[in-house]
């Protein structure tokens, strides 16, 4: 029963066991479920559940019925036009860094729109090209189709070289596609927690590197190879800096011009961007500004700058993969399809939180493996969203995916009709715009000083995964962040934060005995708190900690125990000892013997119980014994083990977590464990941990319970006083009165302790 008494509560209750508390409240019988019941619901089959698969399938036909045309039509046309021009600038600027020709970016940018539009459970993310994906593609492409292809020892022209690179790109997504399809379907969409936030954003930083290093060569006009290899980043930058004698100036000064003016209003929209209706559409005007002052001055004839060139007006016939790829490109792929997925949904559920609607992240997959399937078999290139391009579309006024639909028919027009506008555009233009769009990417570098003030463990992994990604590239750098993330959870586990614990404020409160000066610990007992799973990695550091807090090793202790027993039976039987009543007095002198004599090649009954029952007299191990036998000194009686945090208990933990009571029980020592979870008792029955030695009664509801029982067992010369007084006008509140049993920091006896 609780009564509040102001802002206190007093609770009169019995002290509980487990096996008490049990006793007293009958548990109901909860039937759990199997894996054939789970088999058996999933597999189910009833109109309901044929209604819920396929509107989970197809989101559009949940969402679109209810669509309020008068209220978001017009918002979703203007965000639409806005997005779909970002999206073709974006596509073409992206295709430069999977290394083939820029119109193929057009095609990423429009397919998986569509695809999105009738699997997609996201409202607002814009579906397209995304430039960590892009530069991944291209890695692989230059891998297998290098600027120096040769077929039967003869070097390929440049159309050949592009015709083969687009091949391994579309491959290469096709089977990221069908990575991604196959994981939604086994609903492995939980893939993503393996990628923390502190992952993404190192990995995505140094992304951007990669795609800073990789534009340099179109900024400059040099031809540079692709290193898809560890430390590529440095063979590049060796590259670009041997030949940096033959940059095109013209391409340059481009370069410079439009990456100042991009950052500069695109800083301007941030800071205004409560009070301008839209955001200044940079990209578009210095893309239609570059490209007509390039055409008028003739810039390709005089300057021999790179420009787009000829983009095909309309749409390739759907080709099928190459098989030899997906061989040498399935780690790609892998990485590939888990990034994409992994950023795609990261910026989805910022927008679904923002606007109060759910996501699915098994279907999330399934919509982006669609997308690049069908993509990839019209020539486009990996897809996921882009950042930039997705604040555009909800920032604009975008309610719902048909934004996307109106972006990918701008997208639509630029590919059948108007293309050809954009053929005397620089590429130096474009990288300057890929660029311009990695500022929020680059900014991630002030999350080290963050996360370092946050959480050590979270800021080593940003810095591992952004050195990893960045030297290592980007497949084997994601491989190798995920190991290590995986690594320092099984460091936090391995190593887990172990406490003594001590009542504090006189009150059934306990806490880490080193943060607080009003304390008070029962005269001995332990209370000690594992704050981790205990499992087979960790045990052993569990029972070192648990050793250390107490100040003994039971097992040296007992084994010093049977070996001094050993030595007073032969005295004994010797006459070297006599019993009095005041104990054991040495007769005589007596002859020192060996550890070695006394194991007497019997090593193993030292482990045992000690056995007293043949002796004359009971030996109190914490009294004087005589001179020539020596036994460390036990101070306490009692350990209290909180498991409060401790969620499971494998096999291996369970076998020397027993051996290490049992040790404890057999120098008599009292072991108590509380705070387990729900069924931690019941597990521990099945694997038959409970015996003669360690059994059920050990284990308490709280340490509160288990601390009251220890000083309610000692007996008036071992322990406190207990006795229970009614104070007056408090509403007979109990209190439990001391002496001599709590000892505070200050070492001083208190005189009364209510708990």
């Amino acid at each position: 029963m609780v009564e509040p008494v102001g802002n206190h509560y007093v609770v009169a209750r019995p002290v509980y066991s487990e096996k008490l508390f049990d006793e007293e409240h009958e548990k109901l019988h909860r039937y759990h479920k199997t894996f054939w019941d789970h088999l058996k619901l999933y597999f189910r089959c009833s109109p309901e559940r044929v209604k819920k698969i396929a509107l989970g399938l197809f989101p559009v036909a949940s969402w679109l019925p209810a669509y309020h045309f008068k209220e978001w039509i017009l918002s979703d046309i203007v965000s639409g036009i806005n997005t779909g021009l970002v999206s073709v600038l974006q596509g073409l600027a992206f295709a430069l860094l999977v290394n083939v020709p820029p119109g193929y970016g057009l095609y990423a940018a429009f397919f998986s729109v569509l695809v999105y539009f009738i699997f997609g459970t996201s409202r607002h993310i814009s579906v397209g090209p995304f430039p960590v994906l892009s530069l991944m593609v291209g890695g692989a492409v230059v891998r297998l189709v290098p600027d120096d292809f040769t077929v039967n020892g003869t070097l390929v022209n440049i159309s050949k070289i592009d015709e083969e690179r687009v091949i391994v790109a579309a491959s290469v997504t096709f089977l990221a596609g069908i990575l991604q399809l196959l994981m939604g379907i086994l609903q492995f969409g939980f893939v993503v927690i393996y990628l923390s936030q502190s992952l993404i954003s190192g990995f995505t930083t140094a992304a951007a590197i990669h795609v800073v290093i990789s534009q340099l060569k179109f900024m400059f006009q040099l031809t540079v190879p692709g290193f898809n290899k560890p430390f590529g980043i440095i063979y590049t930058l060796e590259s670009v800096f041997s030949q940096i004698t033959k940059t095109n100036i013209a391409d340059l000064v481009t370069s410079l011009i439009v990456l100042l003016i991009v950052f500069v209003v695109k800083e301007l929209n941030d800071r205004y961007k409560a009070k301008l209706p839209t955001p200044i559409p940079i990209e578009l005007l210095v893309t239609v500004l570059a490209a007509l002052i390039s055409y008028f001055a003739k810039f390709e004839e005089k300057f021999n700058v790179a420009v787009v060139g000829k983009l095909e007006e309309g749409f390739q016939a759907p080709v099928a993969p190459d098989i030899s790829v997906f061989q040498r490109c399935i780690g790609d792929s892998i990485s590939i399809a888990i990034v994409g997925f992994a950023v795609g949904f990261s910026v989805a559920k910022v927008y679904s939180i923002k606007h109060d609607y759910p996501l699915d992240g098994n279907q999330e997959l399934i919509a982006f493996g669609l997308g690049n399937i069908v993509g990839g078999s019209f020539k486009g290139f990996a897809s996921s969203t882009s950042l930039s391009r997705s604040g555009v579309q909800e920032s604009t006024g975008g309610k719902t995916q048909i934004a996307g639909i109106i972006s990918a028919v701008i997208v639509l027009i630029v590919i059948v009709a108007i293309g050809f506008l954009l053929e005397p555009l620089q590429k130096s233009v474009l990288a300057s715009l890929a660029l311009g769009n990695l500022k929020g990417m680059l900014m991630q570098f002030k999350e080290i000083g963050i996360l370092w003030k946050k959480d050590k463990y979270d800021c080593a992994i940003w810095v591992v995964t952004f050195l990893a990604a960045l030297f290592l590239g980007l497949d084997i750098g994601l491989a190798a962040a995920v190991a290590f993330q995986l690594l320092t959870v099984v460091i936090r586990s391995q190593i887990p934060s172990c406490t003594v614990l001590a009542n504090v404020g006189r009150s059934d409160i306990y806490k880490n005995r080193k943060d607080y000066t009003d304390i008070y610990e029962p005269e001995g007992v332990k209370i000690f708190r594992c704050s981790s799973p205990i499992f087979f990695a960790n045990v052993e550091f569990f029972k070192e900690k648990l050793i250390t807090a107490v100040g003994f090793n039971p097992l040296r202790v007992l084994r010093k125990r049977n070996k001094a027993l050993r030595k007073i039976r032969k005295m004994l039987k010797k006459g070297e000892l006599q019993v009095t009543s005041k104990g054991l007095i040495c007769m005589a002198n007596h002859t020192p013997e060996s550890d070695e004599e006394l194991d007497n090649n019997r090593i193993e009954e030292l482990d045992q119980p000690t056995d007293l029952t043949d002796l004359p007299i009971h030996i109190d191990w914490s009294t004087d014994l005589p001179p020539t036998i020596s036994v460390p000194r036990v101070d306490i009686h009692s350990i209290v083990l909180d498991f409060s945090a401790v969620s499971f208990l494998d096999v291996s933990a369970m076998r020397v977590l027993q051996k290490i009571l049992k040790e404890f029980v057999r120098i008599d020592i009292d072991i108590y464990i509380v705070g387990t979870h729900e069924g931690f008792l019941d597990k521990l029955e099945r694997s038959a941990f409970f015996d003669e030695e360690i059994k059920p009664s050990m284990f308490f509801l709280t340490i509160h319970d288990a601390v009251l029982h220890i000083l309610l067992k000692k007996d008036i010369a071992s322990s406190p006083k207990l006795k229970l007084t009614e104070e007056k006008g408090s509403n007979n509140h109990c209190i439990i009165s001391t002496s001599r049993g709590l000892r505070s920091r200050e070492h001083k006896i208190p005189t009364e302790t209510k708990f």
